[in-house]
């Protein structure tokens, strides 16, 4: 049996890879495994940790709004149906997503 993972692609462009760990209620938590795409994002989802962390909830917000409007998309390895609106969070080789 291979281990359930999806790419996060913006485009054609490979950001990373999500393996899956365990699910945990409404949240996917992943081993998050970087591609060359993922530098240029970083920035925005060091921008939502940051905000959460110091309980900026309206950051938080313009956060999630700015990593939604790049247009990530989750694509299953198994092929199964590619996921378009979802909440990711990845904090160095940790991820988590929710849809």
């Amino acid at each position: 049996m291979t281990e359930e993972s999806w790419q996060i692609k913006r485009g054609d462009g490979l950001i990373g890879t999500l393996v899956l760990e365990e699910v945990d209620m409404f949240w996917t938590d992943c081993r998050f495994v970087p591609s060359p795409g993922w530098e240029n994002l970083r920035p925005l989802f060091e921008a939502l940790r940051d905000a959460w962390r110091t309980g900026d909830t309206d950051a938080a917000v313009e956060a999630d709004e700015a990593i939604h409007a790049v247009g990530l998309v989750l694509v299953p390895m198994d092929g199964g149906a590619p996921l378009t609106k979802f909440l990711l969070r990845i904090n160095g080789n940790k991820a988590r997503f929710r849809y």
